[in-house]
């Protein structure tokens, strides 16, 4: 019984250890289309949404995708999705895409906003690193409390 108070603190830590490389790996991969100073002229080809949650009374959170297309510089059409993008784009319109070069392209057509993207990674990653204190603390504080009530047994 007592293994499950470690393993299932230590699952939760996993995944969000996970959760902020996945995180810090995108904001990179952002960050580095911006600084790559390439761009190219795209279209948008789909607009669409998805829409999570709304059973049991719960709010619903609606996510908007557009599809969009481009021509890299070495001649590849490019085709990415991207998710919470401007809602006033819609399928037909052109927009600035901003990408990387190399075998895997990285691509973006939201605007450089380095500022607000630093900000919202580091609150993710102030979130996560508190909630893994948290988990790391259960454990010690539960190890504190039934190492000391199992030495005076039977």
């Amino acid at each position: 019984m007592d293994l499950l108070f470690y393993v299932v603190p230590s699952l939760m830590i996993a995944i969000a250890v996970f959760a902020a490389y996945r995180v810090v790996r995108r904001w990179l991969q952002i960050r580095g289309a911006w600084n790559s100073g390439l761009t190219a002229e795209g279209r948008c080809l789909r607009a669409y949404t998805t829409t999570h949650g709304g059973s049991n009374n719960s709010s619903v959170r609606t996510t908007l995708h557009h599809v969009y297309e481009f021509t890299a510089r070495d001649g590849r059409a490019v085709r990415f999705e991207e998710e919470d993008g401007p809602g006033t784009i819609v399928e037909g319109d052109f927009v600035t895409v901003y990408y990387t070069e190399g075998r895997e392209v990285v691509a973006t057509a939201l605007p450089p906003r380095r500022g607000k993207q630093a900000a919202a990674t580091f609150g993710i990653l102030a979130f996560l690193g508190v909630f893994v204190a948290f988990c790391i603390g259960f454990m010690i504080q539960y190890a504190v409390v039934f190492e000391t009530s199992d030495t005076g047994g039977f």
